[in-house]
């Protein structure tokens, strides 16, 4: 009984603290479940209506935008629509126009082609008059129509070559006149202004000697004095039947005066002989480069052109010796120079560089028996390797025409080196040279139609033509004197200017009896 009343109580005690652990843990923890369980439906159910409601919204906007949409693509499609119907009563006008003008075309096509059947009746009608006129032309006049055009077409070039010869004569009298007076002013006052000598030698010098036995001295035993000479100096000794006097010949004129020098030393020393001979030369070449470096600076100091670079002074110098047509090149640029800076100041045009152009123009001639090619281009290439101004360059190349003269200094340059040249005394021309020019003057004069005789006089200055009188008027003696004029200068190298006058002569002789 014991045992089950303690297991009865075991259990009732067991029940009780079940019971209240229920009561404790168990009930609330089920009534907080249930409770957030609840929340939990209520949240869901907001959640649904607010998804609903959302839907809704979004169902409504959708339903609005489209029918903003419909309206809008309705409206466009009103507009497209009424903008084909435009298009379409365009084209349909424009077909109506097209029928229109194709109608009319149809209408000119058929008028076109009847009036081209009267033109061709019209024509053949005019042909067959004018060849009936022809017909009777030709048996009134004698001539055929060939005849008859070469008559009239050498009419009417008789009568333009008289025209262009009036033409011709009025504006040269016109142009003469007053060119005539400016440019005497100019070159008058400009040759007025400076004169210099001119030298005489060329290519050889005379070394005068005391007496024949020199010779014999200077040509050495066996001749070893002669051609250590020769070959210290580079130039030839002639030695010949000439009394008293030898020789130099040599294209260098530099060499040719050292030689001069050296050998006039060694006469008046007495003492000659292969080291007597190259010290002699080596103290001749020091004097002659102090003579050309005193020339430089004289031309420059002469002519105010400062500046130069000491090469460009060198070959200056160089020129003191060097002659063309026995006129001394560096005297002929330093007038050269003084030429174009008086002209250029007549002018108004910058006067410094004239001047230094003028003096510099025919530096190329320093250097033109070692180098090839016109010595005016040499000395272009020259100026350019000590860098002178580019119009000093220019007026330099331009100074024969061996470059087109572009600037007023080239031209003035061009024109006081053609003055220089061609005063009276200033240059000399071989025999042969002189002769061989008169003879292409006349044979370019004689090579026109209608000239009887041509004379050169004035030593090549002037042409005298002399034209047949039944061939050649008045009128036309102007032309053929203007087309002799420009066919020399095409042909034709030369200084100054040439005259060229036509003369036609008619006598009519009758006799008393």
């Amino acid at each position: 009984m014991n045992i089950i009343l303690g297991i009865v109580s075991g259990v009732a005690v067991a029940a009780l603290l079940v019971l209240l652990t229920y009561q404790m843990y168990v009930r609330p923890a089920r009534a907080r479940v249930e409770k957030q369980q609840a929340e939990a439906r209520l949240m869901k159910e907001q959640f649904e209506k607010e998804i609903e409601t959302k839907r809704k919204e979004i169902l409504l906007e959708a339903r609005d935008e489209a029918h903003k949409m419909r309206a809008q693509i309705e409206h466009e499609n009103r507009e497209k629509r009424a903008e084909t119907q435009r298009l379409e009563r365009r084209l349909a006008q424009k077909e109506e126009t097209l029928d229109r003008r194709l109608d009319n075309l149809d209408r000119k096509e058929k008028a076109i082609s009847e009036k081209e059947q009267e033109a061709v009746a019209i024509r053949e009608e005019v042909e067959s008059i004018a060849q009936q006129q022809r017909e009777q032309l030709q048996r009134i006049s004698g001539m055929t129509a060939e005849q008859a055009k070469e008559t009239l077409l050498h009419i009417i070039e008789r009568e333009s070559e008289r025209e262009a010869a009036k033409i011709i004569r009025e504006y040269e009298e016109r142009a003469k006149e007053e060119g005539d007076r400016k440019a005497r002013d100019i070159v008058t006052m400009a040759i007025q202004r400076c004169a210099v000598d001119q030298a005489a030698e060329t290519t050889v010098s005379v070394v005068p000697l005391p007496g024949d036995d020199m010779k014999g001295r200077i040509i050495g035993r066996e001749g070893r004095n002669i051609r250590a000479f020769e070959t210290l100096t580079g130039v030839d000794l002639i030695i010949d039947d000439t009394p008293e006097a030898v020789v130099i010949s040599g294209f260098d004129p530099i060499r040719r005066e050292v030689a001069r020098l050296a050998l006039g030393n060694l006469i008046l020393d007495g003492r000659i002989h292969p080291g007597r001979i190259e010290e002699t030369i080596i103290k001749a070449q020091a004097e002659v480069e102090t003579k050309m470096r005193e020339a430089a600076d004289q031309a420059v100091f002469e002519t105010g052109v400062t500046g130069l670079d000491p090469e460009a002074l060198k070959l200056l110098g160089r020129l003191k010796y060097r002659t063309s047509y026995g006129q001394n090149v560096l005297d002929h640029s330093i007038e050269v120079s003084h030429l174009s800076g008086v002209m250029a100041a007549e002018l108004g045009v910058n006067v410094p560089l004239a001047k230094r152009a003028g003096l510099l123009h025919d530096i190329g001639k320093a250097v033109d028996f070692e180098v090839e090619g016109p010595h005016a281009i040499i000395g272009m290439d020259l100026l350019k390797r000590f860098h002178e101004p580019a119009d000093v360059i220019h007026a330099a190349g331009a100074h024969h025409n061996d470059v087109e003269p572009h600037s007023i200094e080239a031209v003035l340059v061009l024109s006081a080196d053609a003055i220089s040249a061609s005063r009276p005394g200033a240059r000399r021309e071989t025999l042969e040279t002189y002769v061989k020019r008169l003879q292409k003057l006349e044979t370019i004069a004689d090579s026109f139609d209608g000239v009887e005789k041509t004379y050169a006089v004035q030593a090549g200055r002037e042409i005298r033509v002399m034209v047949k009188p039944t061939e050649i008027d008045d009128l036309a003696a102007v032309k053929l004197a203007r087309d002799t004029a420009k066919k020399i200068e095409e042909e034709m190298e030369y200084p100054g200017q040439i005259k060229v006058t036509v003369i036609r002569e008619t006598r009519a002789v009758d006799y008393a009896k």
